[in-house]
């Protein structure tokens, strides 16, 4: 495929997580394409380094303490013990670090050459990096992923995220999470299955919004039986720290409660600031997301979109399909994504799973099912 009479690459990929990689790779050693990957912090993005992998970690550890009262129940005398969250620390770092290399061999093994740093775009097929340097691509690819989000209220910096939970230094005793998505949900299973007292705050009528109603209402129940303090229609008012050191919280309840710790499951943003995206004639979306068509393409033809910078769902598994439909795409393939079909799963007691629409988006679309 390759045809550096014009460009230094056939494809320059902005973002090194899931689906920047995949995409990296295939259009490398299968489309025989000469092809970079700048990534300013670690291989492997959200879901290998900040999201699927090291909660899943984290909900493995969390049903121990289940299989002591289980096993008590067969007949094993067995006795309590406690959760060693820094030991479980070292392990999961340990873990992760492997994996990025997994993934950085990956790249080194298909022919990848890798950048290790921030980049941006200067025009339709010119990618800056941060040292200064300058590459052409003939097609360029932004899979820069998202983050979590604050609400904007006072004092959401006390709050902690996501992102922060894996570097905590200890377990707080108690917190409180504020949403009702998966992100949310599955944090109040794991914390509370670590033995962390826990509390959820959700504004809407149910959790899990988008998810089939049975199993919606399956889990919610499932969540209160266990101990976990479930609160919907309940949003946070105001925070303030308190003089224990705690975080004082005020409902829209109107109830008021301290917490060691405040966790804001409340959404996540595309990362698009910065990267020269507008200027070179990319449509931003109302979320600031990148606008693209059912091929990945934005309003430059050049330039591509995937994964959670180009919208929901944010799912690792959708952004690596979009990576290899967008590699199949530049080698002259008619690469798509069936986006009715998607799957998902969600980490909470119990766990659920899901492919395609739901019961109740089928009758409102009309069809049948």
């Amino acid at each position: 495929m390759s045809d550096m009479s014009d460009f230094d690459y056939d494809l320059f990929v902005i973002g090194g997580g899931s689906g920047g990689v995949r995409a990296a790779r295939v259009a490398a050693g299968e489309a025989d394409a000469k092809v970079a990957i700048a990534e300013e912090s670690r291989y492997g993005g959200t879901c290998v380094i900040r999201g699927c992998v090291p909660k899943k970690l984290m909900v493995f550890a969390s049903t121990y303490s289940d299989m002591v009262d289980d096993a008590r129940a067969y007949g094993w005398d067995l006795n309590d013990g406690d959760f060693h969250w820094p030991k479980f620390q070292q392990k999961l770092s340990a873990e992760l670090e492997r994996l990025e290399g997994v993934y950085q061999r990956l790249l080194d093994g298909s022919g990848v050459e890798r950048f290790d740093q921030r980049a941006k775009l200067a025009d339709a097929h010119t990618v800056e990096l941060s040292d200064g340097r300058s590459f052409t691509a003939k097609h360029i690819l932004v899979a820069t992923g998202g983050r979590p989000v604050r609400p904007d209220i006072p004092n959401a910096d006390l709050g902690i995220v996501s992102d922060d939970v894996f570097n905590l230094e200890t377990l707080p005793k108690s917190i409180l999470i504020i949403g009702g998505g998966y992100i949310a949900c599955e944090f109040a299973c794991i914390l509370h299955g670590l033995g962390v007292e826990v509390t959820q705050y959700y504004r809407g009528e149910q959790i899990l919004r988008g998810f089939d109603g049975e199993a919606r209402a399956l889990v919610a129940d499932a969540m209160k039986g266990r101990g976990i303090d479930l609160q919907i229609g309940t949003d946070i008012a105001e925070m303030a720290r308190d003089a224990e050191g705690g975080i004082r919280v005020k409902s829209t309840t109107g109830a008021e409660r301290s917490f060691e710790t405040v966790f804001f499951a409340t959404g996540r943003s595309p990362n698009t600031a910065g990267m020269g995206l507008e200027a070179v004639g990319v449509e931003l979306g109302r979320k600031g997301e990148i606008v693209v068509d059912a091929y990945s393409q934005t309003a430059v033809p050049s330039i591509y979109a995937i994964g959670d910078v180009a919208g929901p769902p944010m799912l690792a598994h959708k952004a690596e399909d979009e990576g290899t439909a967008v590699a199949e795409l530049i080698a002259g393939k008619a690469g798509h994504v069936d986006y009715d079909v998607i799957p998902n799963v969600v980490y909470t007691y119990p766990e659920i799973a899901s492919v395609g629409q739901t019961e109740e988006q089928l009758k409102e679309a009309g069809r049948k099912y």
